[in-house]
């Protein structure tokens, strides 16, 4: 890197919000979980290459949700009785609007999550276009207004915070800077949207996706339980919240479909942890916030 490039970084936080405000949990809560999914199908693949789309068995692994992953992973929320959220790319809905309108069916909140699923990158020409084509999708096909929006590839910018804000997004999921629902502040130090921040460590394509181009292993069962259990329990303990981002192309196959069946039963089995989807605590950060 040359010293004009590091002579260009700027002397600030690259968010300039403050920490999370400590607003309680509805009662008789004191902590929470934001159960949401991430729904690419093959677009997850085609935003990286768009010449995947000729190579069928690539594709095939983003085909899996419309055909099995969703609907198991529907069936086993009506079984627990759980909401989440499910952010859907526009092209998935197109693709697969049989799959979508299951979804809505089943009583879950749609979120945004582009329309290809191009990456959010600095200065992208196609950014604004890739968002607005994503509402249009979700309007026309589903008769849904999204509040949520969740970045492709978790990556984001502060233009796409502003056309965000513009198009009435109520809050956002992608960073990972807290633990709590906080308000974004833009570079002009306006208010943005409300962040529920992603937990890292509950993106199941880390554990749990393992393709022929991918050096990493799955994860078995064991560990992945562990590792969530352990952090839903500390995170009970400081009254905070925890994001999870599953796919149903990893999380609607059979030994990982397993896993979170046992996940969510344990996180049930919590009396002080609040299961829901990203609407409702939006809401209640809003409620605290205008009480505020």
């Amino acid at each position: 890197m040359n010293r004009a490039a590091l002579d260009s970084i700027p002397l600030t936080p690259a968010n300039l919000a403050p920490p999370a405000p400590d607003y309680p949990w509805p009662a008789p809560y004191r902590s929470a979980m934001f159960l949401s999914f991430d729904v690419d199908a093959e677009s997850a693949w085609t935003s990286k290459d768009a010449s995947h789309a000729e190579r069928l068995v690539t594709m095939s692994y983003g085909a899996y949700e419309a055909r099995v992953g969703t609907p198991k992973l529907l069936e086993l929320l009506d079984q627990l009785g759980l909401k989440g959220t499910f952010f859907i790319t526009g092209w998935a809905v197109d693709a697969y609007p049989a799959m979508a309108e299951a979804i809505v069916r089943g009583g879950h909140e749609i979120g945004h999550h582009g329309y290809h699923h191009l990456m959010p990158d600095p200065g992208a020409p196609f950014m604004e276009e890739e968002i607005e084509r994503g509402f249009e999708t979700l309007k026309r096909r589903l008769g849904v207004v999204p509040t949520g929006y969740r970045a492709p590839y978790g990556e984001f910018t502060d233009e796409l915070r502003r056309t965000l804000v513009k198009h009435g997004i109520v809050y956002t999921s992608s960073f990972r800077d807290d633990v709590r629902p906080y308000r974004h502040v833009l570079r002009d130090r306006t208010p943005g949207p409300i962040e529920l921040p992603v937990t890292a460590s509950y993106d199941d394509w880390m554990h749990g996706l393992s393709t022929r181009f991918s050096p990493r292993s799955i994860f078995p069962k064991e560990h992945v339980l562990s590792l969530w259990k352990d952090e839903l329990d500390e995170v009970r303990d400081w009254g905070a919240m925890v994001t999870t981002v599953l796919h149903p192309q990893c999380s609607g196959r059979p030994m990982r479909l397993r896993l979170l069946r046992e996940f969510l039963t344990y996180a049930q089995g919590c009396p002080d942890l609040w299961i829901t989807t990203g609407e409702a605590i939006a809401e209640n950060f809003l409620n605290h916030e205008r009480a505020a």
